[in-house]
């Protein structure tokens, strides 16, 4: 029985939203260890400066584009902050529509 009570709670744990719990933790050093065009100290800050954007907007964003954004991070393997932030940010974008132009030059 107390077996079966652990497995749920790591099973909750690992298929609980996003949006429950905040930004995922993810490895930056494992995203970074061979970044073809950038040394991996580079990466590692952007990565950082990905996350610190994401924290700001991860409350804000709905859990439907949160949910997406990292199920096709984690399908592509290729989750990183950096996706994560430019999937979330062309959502939000793309959710907004296109810019109404107000004819002032």
């Amino acid at each position: 029985m107390k077996r079966a009570l652990v497995l749920l709670a790591v099973l909750l744990l690992l298929f609980t939203p996003p949006a429950f719990g905040g930004v995922p933790e993810l490895d930056v050093m494992a995203v970074c260890r061979s970044p073809p065009d950038q040394s991996t100290a580079d990466c590692v800050r952007d990565e950082e400066a990905a996350k610190q954007q994401l924290d700001t907007l991860w409350t804000s964003t709905p859990v439907s584009i949160l949910n997406q954004c990292e199920s096709d991070a984690r399908s592509l393997g290729t989750m990183s902050y950096l996706d994560l932030l430019t999937c979330v940010q062309i959502a939000e974008d793309t959710k907004s529509g296109p810019k109404k132009k107000t004819g002032k030059q």
